[in-house]
């Protein structure tokens, strides 16, 4: 009973309605990455049966060591649990230790480095669909998993053509940008399109905002169009704003002051103020970040944590409403520890993060009350011109089958 229990609790947590997003439960666990084929720059996708690997590492703030397990669970499009067995969607064993370990070298902050490469010798993927990773301590059990990610494994089955306009249903070069695509299916069996296939669409892999329950403007011989859909409307938004903290003996872009203050480094960003007049080019990674340190050999064991501070100028605090952090070292997570807090003294919203040396990308968004979606309008600005990445998944259940088949994907900007 207490094992049912355990994989029940797993389940809830791993596929909740918006649980695309890494959670982590797990206050000494930090920077949790999922990269496909050492592309940092490309979604968490990889092909069926194409001998394409997934990595997903995480530090934990010691040099004491701790067995982590993993267990996969696939997911349907919504990342509620499909209703497959194990033995349907995987090729060996569920619940294998992550054995590629290593301490860090010469940090003010000890961490072990913890790595896991999918599929491997312990387990292959059989289907395409989403699926969730999650990682607890064996000395915790499952009931208690220190977070939970996510990838997804595509069997390319259509092909998926879109554009990015800012010719939008609701203003013509201003504020928003409005996506339409096609799904061409020729050789495919899609018999019933509106019941059967589900489209979803991110803007630089948010999470707040993408949008699902899309129905097709036309249905022709073999395709399937969304166009003039309001649905997708996007505000523009602003190119992310960026610094880099790779060394301790010099400030790089963003960077105000690096101090020692024993016995970790705290990393000062240069205040940030409102963007809201003009738009202004910035060649960004669209909110994600990458671990460096300038004089080391391998990143991911010697690049040191920092405590990076963020304040963005305000005259007045809000009268309701909160601003929050977002770039992918949040996981698009606004809880407590992305929210910015208003400082009567220095006039400005403050927040301080834990961070490894790096290259990161950073937005302040503004969450109204009752609300989940993030708004780009207060602090960053809405500008036709932004250069921002829009992925389309396309997830096909044909009648009497009990998961969502991944079958196309296309990233326009």
């Amino acid at each position: 009973m207490k094992k049912i229990l355990s994989l029940f609790l797993i389940c809830i947590i791993c596929c909740g309605v918006h649980a695309q997003r890494t959670e982590v439960y797990n206050q000494h666990i930090h920077t949790v990455q999922v990269i496909a084929n050492n592309d940092y720059m490309s979604p968490a996708v990889i092909r069926l049966g194409e001998n394409e690997t997934v990595e997903i590492s995480f530090d934990h703030l010691t040099h004491d060591y701790h067995r982590y397990q993993y267990i996969l669970t696939h997911c349907n499009a919504d990342w509620t649990p499909s209703d497959l067995s194990e033995t349907e969607y995987l090729d060996g064993f569920n619940d294998n230790p992550i054995e590629d370990h290593d301490i860090s070298v010469n940090t003010t902050l000890p961490y072990t480095h913890y790595r896991l490469i999918l599929p491997n010798d312990q387990v292959q993927l059989k289907l395409s669909g989403n699926y969730r990773l999650t990682v607890y301590d064996d000395a915790d059990g499952k009931d208690k998993p220190a977070f939970t990610t996510c990838f997804r494994v595509l069997q390319k089955e259509v092909n998926v053509s879109a554009q990015v306009s800012s010719d939008t249903e609701i203003d013509r070069n201003k504020t928003h940008q409005q996506v339409s695509l096609s799904i061409q299916y020729k050789g495919y069996p899609i018999r019933n399109p509106q019941n059967e296939v589900k489209v979803h669409v991110l803007q630089d892999n948010r999470t707040d905002n993408w949008v699902t329950n899309l129905h097709p403007s036309y249905i022709g011989p073999d395709q399937l169009r969304y166009e003039h859909n309001r649905a997708l409307i996007f505000p523009a938004g602003n190119e992310y704003r960026r610094f880099e903290m790779v060394s301790t003996r010099y400030a790089s872009q963003g960077v105000e002051s690096i101090r020692y203050h024993a016995p970790y480094y705290h990393v000062t960003l240069r205040p940030d103020e409102p963007r809201l007049l003009n738009y202004s080019y910035d060649q960004d990674q669209n909110g994600r970040f990458v671990i460096r340190y300038d004089e080391a050999v391998d990143n991911a064991t010697e690049a040191d944590y920092f405590f990076v501070h963020f304040s963005l100028l305000w005259e007045n605090p809000l009268t309701e409403g909160n601003f929050y952090l977002q770039g992918a070292f949040t996981y698009d997570n606004f809880n407590e520890e992305s929210r910015l807090k208003y400082n009567a003294e220095t006039h400005a919203y403050e927040c301080t993060q834990l961070l490894k040396q790096g290259a990161y990308n950073y937005q302040y968004l503004y969450v109204a009350p009752g609300t989940t979606a993030g708004s780009t309008a207060q602090a960053e600005g809405n500008f036709y011109e932004t250069e921002n990445e829009y992925l389309i998944l396309v997830y096909h259940r044909a009648f009497g089958e009990r998961y969502d088949r991944l079958i196309g994907m296309q990233q326009v900007k």
